[in-house]
């Protein structure tokens, strides 16, 4: 059983910086894609950071420059690095784990991922 357990958000002031977690168990495929979505209120989730089994990156426009994605294979671990926050970043953010199927950017479709993790708050204030 897939289990994806997102950590690390909460509150802070625009220009801040957070670092959020995402502990992944039972995933084991050796080609996939994992990501970073988030979704505001009334608002579409949206993509904004992926990484393939290559560790290889992708980032949304929107993120470019202030957003860094890794991962940790000994820990079976996740990261978001999120720099120069804004209050437009406030959103519920999820990590999302897949096959990799050949297609691993942003723009690939939440309905493209079976595993989601429960999702973790971050609030921006100006």
């Amino acid at each position: 059983q897939v289990r994806l357990a997102e950590s690390g958000g909460g509150s802070v002031q625009a220009g801040g910086s957070l670092r959020l977690s995402c502990e992944a168990s039972g995933f084991t495929y050796n080609s996939y894609c994992m990501g970073w979505f988030r979704q505001a209120p009334g608002k579409e989730r949206e993509g904004v950071a992926t990484i393939d089994d290559n560790s290889s990156a992708y980032y949304a426009d929107s993120v470019k420059g202030r957003f860094t994605i890794s991962q940790d294979n000994a820990k079976n671990t996740l990261y978001l690095q999120i720099n120069s926050l804004q209050p437009d970043d406030s959103a519920v953010y999820y990590c999302a784990a897949d096959r990799s199927l050949g297609w691993c950017d942003p723009t690939r479709s939440a309905k493209a991922y079976r595993y989601w993790g429960q999702g973790t708050q971050v609030t921006v204030s100006s």
